[in-house]
């Protein structure tokens, strides 16, 4: 049996088992999130589609608010004018 250290059991104690509306959730979240990193929650939730069928398919994408957060770095070894019409080919598939 693992050993759970103070902290996390007094965080345990604050959370009931019974369903929580989504705001109340994300409040409880909030309040018990006490980890010195940057915490992430998984949310399931049950849409009550059948996938079989075409019209209740569900595919979709997400933009997140500062994008996927990795820097994009682009090397160019060219001479001459290549250097600039690769900068220039690099600027365009970067914002398509």
């Amino acid at each position: 049996m693992k050993k759970v250290s103070r902290r996390v059991k007094e965080l345990q104690a604050k959370v009931e088992e019974r369903p929580y509306d989504p705001v109340e959730a994300l409040n409880l979240l909030k309040e018990t999130a006490t980890a010195k990193f940057a915490e992430s929650a998984e949310a399931h939730v049950r849409l009550g589609i059948d996938p079989k069928y075409a019209d209740q398919q569900l595919r979709t994408t997400v933009s997140l608010p500062k994008g996927t957060g990795q820097v994009i770095r682009v090397a160019v070894i060219a001479r001459g004018e290549k250097v600039n019409e690769a900068t220039v080919q690099t600027l365009l598939d970067l914002k398509s």
